[in-house]
C-alpha cells in the first residue's frame, strides 16, 4: 500500500500537534494546580465548581454579616451593662435617701451623686458608634435617643426620640438577627431623676414631706423597672450572640464541605499528571524520530 507523502505529513502534523496541545494542558495544569482550565475542559464538573463557588461566596457574606452583628451586639451589651450599673446604684441611693433618720443635710448630699448617675444614663443613652451614628435609636440614627429641654417643666425634660423599629441582617439562608436595640423608657426613668433631685436640692426640704416621699418611692419604682427593661435586653442580645455562634458554626462547617469537595473536583492529581506529561513527552519524540525516519525513506533505499 503506498502513502502520498503530503498525506503522511499531514497526519504526522496532525498528531505532533495534538501531542503538543496535550502537552501545553497538562502544563499549564501543573502550573495553576487546576485540572480546569476551561469550562468546555469538563462542562459537568466546571457546572458543579460555579454552583459551589457561588454557595461559598453566599456562606461568606452570612458569616461577614454575623461577626458585623456580633460586634454590634457586643457593644451594645457593654453600653446597657454601664446603664444597668449606675441605675443599680441609683436605686441604692433612694433606698438610703428613704431612710427617715436621715437630716436634711444628709439628704442635699445626695444631690450630686444622683445628679452625675442621671448624666450618666442619658449620656449611656444618646452612645455613638465609629461612624457617628446613635445607637440606641432604632432606625433614626441620626437623631438622639433620649433629647434634654431645659424649658420644659422638671419631670418632663427627658423624651424618647428615637424610633423602636427594627435593623435586620441576613445572617442565613431566610434568617434575619435584629442588630440595633433601643431605650425607650429609660427617658422616664430620667424624669424621676430629675425631680427626685429638684426635690433633694431645694431650700425648702423638709424630711418626710409628702413630695419627697411620693418623688423617692415614684423614683424607686421607676428605677426597678427600669433596671427590668435594661437587664432584659442584655439578656435578649446574649441569647441572640449564643444563637449566632451557632449559626456561624454551621456555617463554618458548610464552608469546609465546599472547599472540600471544590478540591476534589478542581484540584490536579499531580502524580497522574506527571505521568501523563511524560507519557506524551516521550510519544513526542518517538513521534519526531519516526517523522524523521520515514522522511528520509525512498523507494531506492535497500533494506
Amino acid at each position: 500500500m503506498r502513502i502520498a507523502t503530503s498525506q503522511f505529513q499531514a497526519t504526522m502534523n496532525r498528531g505532533l500537534q495534538d501531542n503538543q496541545s496535550h502537552l501545553a494542558q497538562i502544563t499549564a495544569q501543573m502550573a495553576s494546580g487546576n485540572k480546569i482550565q476551561l469550562p468546555s475542559d469538563d462542562p459537568v464538573t466546571n457546572v458543579r465548581l460555579s454552583r459551589l463557588t457561588r454557595e461559598e461566596a453566599i456562606v461568606g457574606q452570612y458569616r461577614d454579616n454575623i461577626a458585623a452583628v456580633k460586634i454590634r451586639l457586643t457593644t451594645n451589651e457593654t453600653y446597657l451593662q454601664s446603664m444597668v450599673n449606675d441605675i443599680t446604684q441609683s436605686h441604692d441611693l433612694l433606698v438610703w435617701a428613704s431612710d427617715g433618720s436621715n437630716t436634711p443635710n444628709d439628704l442635699k448630699a445626695m444631690v450630686n451623686p444622683m445628679t452625675a448617675l442621671r448624666d450618666s444614663i442619658f449620656y449611656s443613652a444618646n452612645e455613638k458608634d465609629q461612624e457617628g451614628r446613635y445607637i440606641f435609636s432604632g432606625t433614626q440614627t441620626n437623631t438622639p435617643a433620649i433629647s434634654f429641654d431645659p424649658a420644659a417643666p422638671i419631670g418632663s425634660r427627658y423624651s424618647f426620640t428615637g424610633n423602636q423599629n427594627q435593623q435586620k441582617t441576613v445572617v442565613g439562608n431566610g434568617i434575619t438577627q435584629t442588630a440595633n436595640v433601643d431605650v425607650k423608657g429609660v427617658d422616664d426613668l430620667l424624669n424621676q431623676m430629675d425631680a427626685t433631685i429638684a426635690e433633694l436640692a431645694s431650700p425648702t426640704l423638709t424630711v418626710g414631706s409628702p413630695s419627697l416621699t411620693a418623688a423617692l418611692g415614684a423614683n424607686m419604682d421607676g428605677a426597678s423597672s427600669a433596671l427590668d427593661l435594661v437587664a432584659g435586653k442584655i439578656a435578649d442580645l446574649g441569647g441572640a450572640q449564643n444563637i449566632l455562634a451557632t449559626l456561624d458554626g454551621n456555617h463554618a462547617n458548610v464552608s469546609q464541605s465546599n472547599k472540600t469537595a471544590m478540591l476534589d473536583l478542581g484540584q490536579l492529581d499531580y502524580g497522574d499528571a506527571a505521568t501523563q506529561l511524560n507519557g506524551y513527552n516521550l510519544a513526542l519524540q518517538s513521534s519526531y524520530k519516526a517523522y524523521s525516519k520515514i522522511s528520509n525513506l525512498s523507494l531506492f533505499n535497500i533494506l
